[in-house]
Formats: structure tokens, sequence, C-alpha cells
């Protein structure tokens, strides 16, 4: 049987692995004026200084400069994985990837998923009566028990992976075709290059189209964007326009999303009731050059633990809550985007334990307060490669990829190979490009950092030390989920 005809055998399966999902509908009083509706915009391999209020080069943004001068932006801002499956578990769950065991990027061969168990960001705002709604990359299961649908969203449209996961991207012939799936349905079984050219189009007027259908309730969306993934594509009103190629192009039409959003939600009025929140879920995919993002300076990119690869872009907007045109220094995370909206609109945390924060005060105050983690881990797979406590931060001997030769160009990669460091102390404050090892100066802080990083490893482990971690919650696999909707079905039905 082939991967698509199994894929679709396992969407006939859908209707028995239901994740349930009890609802509290607000009471009447509670309108959408009390609560703010939140739109949450998730980039792919979107890297630190692509975008205006980062610095960006050759290409304009002016709906993200817009979006920073009406609200604030976050220069320390952390994914927890610089991977794409992982760093989306994190925001979804509030979780470190390493305690959900979503460590990576699973494709179209894998039978797994992230735990039915864990609680979605989604399910959080339906318990509260929120609409919500799904656009773009989901990349946490791509069956039918684990797709959106299942999870807390209402409606999805959107590729279940990477947008590279195709016949036809460089070195990736092993995959099959790519399915487009709204709902829990496939509803074109082979994206080609012609369609992903009108992708970030499409997934924009979905958006727009679920605010337009959604405007008199409070609601949730999620638009995870496919690109600036390689392979890179914009839709013919876009190509050619920026000055830094195709890549501009990309990012310039992103921005556009942005603005059709905006525009959206002036219509109905309904603009100082909405957080809106940008980022994305790792630094640049460097070894394909011209194709890859501007890391700003900032160390390595994607798939390692150095600030290229795990600092990311953030603007957040919210009209007469955020103040205009200010920016945050301390850290904040993914990890700390459930927390903070679930305490925004009078929700209860999941029950399983959870690693982010609120950050509330520090979208919020007129002046950003120090940010609330004592510590913060940077994990790359299942090692423990770094720990940042304030303006320190910890890595401990590993190997890593890095760019050591010519980068790749026009969408093929080059230019990789494997290097090795050694335990280094920086202070990002003064060393944001982690060029300077000051551990000999500062021992009491080597100490510090050291004790902070035995007391995660303790819970999340670590494939460094060899630790195993006591508190990893572990994924699912699709018999399991399958079981486990099949239970749900019979508790609802009382059978």
């Amino acid at each position: 049987m082939s991967l698509l005809s199994a894929l679709r055998l396992s969407f006939a399966l859908a209707l028995v692995a239901s994740h349930v999902l009890t609802t509290t509908v607000p009471a009447a009083d509670e309108t959408a004026e009390s609560r703010p509706n939140v739109v949450l915009i998730f980039c792919d391999d979107l890297a630190y200084a692509d975008i205006g209020p980062f610095g960006a080069k050759g290409h304009q943004t002016p709906h993200l400069d817009r979006m920073a001068a009406e609200g604030r932006k976050f220069t320390n801002f952390y994914v927890s994985q610089a991977v794409c499956g992982a760093s989306r578990a994190s925001l979804l769950t509030g979780c470190y990837s390493n305690r959900v065991s979503w460590l990576g990027a699973p494709g179209p061969g894998s039978k797994v998923g992230l735990s039915l168990d864990e609680t979605l960001l989604p399910e959080i705002f339906k318990s509260q009566g929120y609409a919500t709604g799904m656009v773009g990359k989901w990349h946490l299961g791509h069956l039918p028990p684990f797709l959106p649908t299942k999870q807390g969203f209402d409606e999805y449209f959107g590729l279940p992976y990477s947008n590279d996961m195709w016949p036809h991207h460089p070195e990736k012939l092993k995959f099959p075709a790519l399915p487009l799936i709204e709902g829990d349905r496939i509803v074109d079984d082979d994206v080609t290059a012609e369609d992903q050219k009108t992708l970030t189009k499409r997934y924009a007027e979905r958006a727009v189209d679920f605010i337009d259908r959604n405007h008199e309730r409070p609601f949730f969306l999620y638009l995870a964007h496919s690109m600036p993934h390689v392979p890179l594509f914009a839709s013919e009103q876009y190509a050619g326009t920026q000055s830094s190629g195709l890549y501009g192009d990309v990012i310039a039409e992103i921005d556009a999303s942005v603005g059709q959003i905006l525009a959206s939600l002036a219509k109905h009025g309904i603009d100082d009731r909405t957080l809106i929140i940008f980022t994305s879920d790792n630094g640049p995919w460097e070894s394909y050059g011209n194709h890859a993002g501007d890391d700003g300076g900032l160390r390595e990119g994607k798939g390692t633990a150095f600030e290229g690869g795990v600092r990311v872009p953030c603007v957040m907007r919210w009209p007469g809550k955020i103040p205009a045109g200010t920016t945050c220094d301390s850290l904040a995370a993914t990890i700390d985007v459930l927390p903070t909206l679930t305490g925004l609109i009078g929700a209860e945390l999941p029950e399983r334990k959870i690693d982010g924060l609120d950050i509330a005060e520090l979208m919020t105050a007129e002046a950003c307060p120090a940010s609330p983690h004592e510590y913060y881990a940077y994990y790359y797979g299942a090692p423990l490669c770094a720990v940042r406590s304030g303006d320190w931060k910890l890595v401990f001997p590993h190997e890593y990829r890095s760019l050591v030769g010519e980068p790749g160009r026009d969408g093929k990669p080059a230019g990789y190979a494997q290097r090795k460091t050694e335990l280094a102390l920086f202070n990002l404050a003064d060393d944001p490009t982690e060029s300077r090892d000051v551990k000999a100066e500062h021992p009491n802080v080597v100490a510090r950092l050291e004790t902070y990083a035995d007391d995660i490893r303790s819970e999340l482990g670590d494939g460094l030390t060899g630790t195993k971690g006591t508190e990893i919650r572990p994924h699912m696999t699709l018999d399991e989920a399958v079981q486990r909707g099949s239970s749900k079905d019979e508790e609802a039905t009382g059978s």
C-alpha cells in the first residue's frame, strides 16, 4: 500500500479517533468586549533580522513596521528548539518540547503524533467559548487522529508538515506527493510548484475569511505560514518586487498577509479588542544561502542551540493595552504564550505540568520588567546544549552543524559541516554573537548555571550526559490514538 493510500485509509478511521473536549460556554453577559480576540502568526524559518523592526535589508515590511510602531517588539524572544515540529509543540503546549517528547520534524512516513493527552492552546480557547481556526503548517502528526480539528480547532486548512517534504525539492525525492488538507479531508493530494506559488495568498484569504465569519464572537486564529521555509515561492503579484530577490519577495507577501488581517480587524471595529502576536519557529536554514534569512549577526542558525537558531523576531500589538512603539529586552519564549493567553481569557491552566510563565506584564507594562524566568534551557534533540540566566549563557561541549563553506544558491543547499564547541560562558548583553568566552573570569556564574542545568536534566534528561529525565511524557502512536478515540467515543455515548 502506498503512503498516500495509507493516509487516505487513516482518514477513514478519523471518526473513531475524535479528540473530545468539554466546552464551557461563557455566560450571556460575558461578551467579546471583555476578552481579547487573539491572532497568532507563526512563520517558518524566518530569521531574526528578516523584518523591518529588526533591521531587514533589501525588502520592505510596512505592515510589520506598523505593528511595531503601534505595539512592542521583543528582542530576546526564544523557541524551545531550532527545528519545525519541536518548536510548534512548545508553542501550543507551553512546554519544552522534550517534556512532551516531540523533538524533530516528522515527515509523511511517521506513524506518531503529539499525545492527545496534552492540552493544546486551541482547547483552552474552546473551553471559553471561542471560535478556533487554524490556517497553515501543522507538523504535530499528519494522520487524522492528530490533526488540528481533533485537538481543539473548529476548522483547519493547510499542509500537515513542511512544504519541502514533496518529490520535487532537492534531496527530498524519497517523499510522496504533498497533501493539502481542509478539516480532516485531503482536498489536493499533489501540491505542485504552481500551487505553492499561491500558498501564502490562499492562507491569507482563509485567515481573513475566518475573521469575517467570527468577528461578532471571541475568536482565536492560528496562522502558521509555510514560508519562508524552502522551497520558496511567491505569487505573481509579489514575485520580482524586492531587491533581495525571491527571499525578499516571500517576506513581502507574508507582510502583506499581516496587512490584510489588520484591515479586516479595522473593518469590523475590533482592532482594540484583538491581540496579534507575530513570530517564527526558528532561525535561518543557512546552507540555502540566498534562499535563507538574515540572522542579524547572531551565531549559527536553524538546527543549533546558538542564538541564530533559537532567538527569533517577535512583535505584539494590542491597541490600548500594549504600549505603542516600545521594546522589551527581557527574555520571553514561545512556551510563555499558552500560560499568558490562558490568563488573559480567564481560563484554567492545563492539569499537566508546563514550563512557560505568564508574561502579560512584559507585554503591557510601560517599562518592560525583568523576565520571570530564573533560567532558560536550550535543547537540540535530546542533548541539553546550553542554559541561560539573565544575560549569562553557559554552552556545554557538544557537536553542532555549522556553515563552514560556501552556502548553496537558488534552492540547493551546501556548506554545512560538523563542529564541536567546548564549555563556554557568554554575556549576551555585551556579546550577542557568542564570540567571547568569559568562563575564566566568572567561575561563580558558571557554577550557578551548572546547578540550573542539573535541575532541568533531572526532569527532562540530557543526551550529552546520559541523564534520564523523570518528568518526560511520551508522544502517541497511531494505534494508541485510534484506541483512545474509540474509548472517548464510548464514554461520550455511555456505551
